[in-house]
């Protein structure tokens, strides 16, 4: 039987007590990576040479951590620094690892053991036991643990978990092309128009009054970290609104229809040419893998369509009709098709997905369908 790993997403209530001992430990974990990385960077400096994984488990021991904990620590760092390796070899530009602060540190780590778990407790070494709010039940096999503390001071218990693969579903529904945009969220083929809520224009003063306030604050001052905190929770409260609009959308749409076409879009390019605060508060990358990996247990497919000239093209005809960004409708002068733009560009990339028209990739080997696996976005379910 395949399996597969899925993770799940608990909050944790633990003590006053208990939570100034995960932060101790959490400040211990970013002591100990500043040390590695120093010891590092000077071994490379007087050797040519990085350290050895068995020379970095040692610096770990009698550390006051959890062994495996600290382990964890070390193995990042080695990753790190090897995917900075890699990337130099490809003639790829990245930065070498950092030295971290308390607030860039956010997880301890538990691999193979060091916690169990009942219906409303969690027991962690060397924590002990801390309420947890299971609102669903594991299925499969617990292999490992996140401790994992929020800006906003939450925290949450993530587990990975290996279960057998759910028995393919099978949807009937009919096919949809996808346009996203800025003014709509989304606009469907079939003339659904899905809203854009705007979550961050929604919370905008709110965070600025935040960040006003904490640029007052004094450094290093017990005023500064309540204040950062209000604004942490703020930040909070826009990306649950977001990512909990997302899942709705995804499941609603995966829900009517079988085929799903999108453009495949570089949301960050994009927003380095313009609107750049629409374009993130949109996360179209997120609503895109929510979608694929949603799919695989909907029964649907997910494919991306290249999206060169989707909007100017005439789904009718084929011919180019230029407009401009503001221009909201599809006059085509050739066949007289006149149409919302949107929905216009929806109907191309409906067409590129299923071959109905020139440019389709629906039977190239470089169709991109939604063969993702959970796992790669399982953190983002929670």
């Amino acid at each position: 039987m395949q399996q597969q790993i899925r993770a799940y997403k608990f909050r944790l209530y633990p003590s006053k007590k208990q939570i100034k001992e995960l932060n101790h430990h959490i400040w211990i974990s970013k002591e100990l990576w500043n040390t590695m990385l120093a010891t590092v960077k000077d071994s490379y400096q007087k050797t040519g040479k990085f350290p050895s994984k068995q020379e970095l488990m040692e610096m770990v021991k009698n550390n006051c951590l959890y062994s495996q904990t600290g382990q964890m620590v070390a193995l990042r760092l080695l990753d790190a620094v090897k995917r900075k390796i890699t990337m130099k070899k490809k003639g790829i530009n990245a930065g070498f690892p950092r030295f971290k602060s308390f607030y860039q540190i956010n997880s301890l780590n538990y691999p193979q053991f060091g916690f169990s778990l009942n219906d409303k407790k969690l027991k962690v070494t060397p924590f002990g036991e801390m309420s947890i709010k299971r609102h669903r039940e594991i299925k499969g096999k617990i292999k490992t643990l996140s401790l994992k503390r929020e800006p906003s001071g939450k925290w949450f218990a993530i587990f990975a978990v290996i279960e057998p693969e759910p028995k393919p579903k099978s949807n009937a529904g009919p096919a949809i092309g996808i346009d996203l945009g800025l003014m709509n969220f989304a606009t469907l083929s079939d003339e659904t128009v899905i809203k854009n809520p705007h979550h961050f224009r929604r919370l905008e003063d709110k965070l600025a009054f935040q960040q006003r306030n904490l640029s007052r604050k004094k450094k290093r001052s017990k005023n500064q970290g309540k204040a950062r905190l209000k604004v942490a929770k703020v930040h909070d409260q826009i990306a649950n609104a977001r990512k909990d609009y997302l899942h709705k959308t995804a499941n609603f749409i995966l829900s009517k229809y079988s085929l799903v076409a999108m453009e495949e879009l570089q949301p960050q390019k994009m927003a380095m040419r313009g609107h750049a605060k629409g374009i993130n508060d949109a996360a179209w990358g997120m609503f895109a893998n929510i979608l694929s990996y949603k799919a695989e247990s909907a029964g649907s497919r997910v494919v991306f369509v290249n999206p060169r000239q989707t909007s100017s093209m005439c789904s009718r005809c084929g011919s180019n009709v230029r407009k401009s960004l503001y221009e909201r409708s599809h006059n085509c002068n050739v066949c007289g098709l006149f149409i919302d733009r949107d929905i216009n560009a929806a109907i191309n990339i409906l067409n590129r997905a299923t071959g109905g028209t020139p440019g389709s990739n629906a039977c190239q080997d470089d169709a991109i369908v939604s063969s993702m696996k959970q796992e790669a976005y399982a953190f983002m379910r929670g």
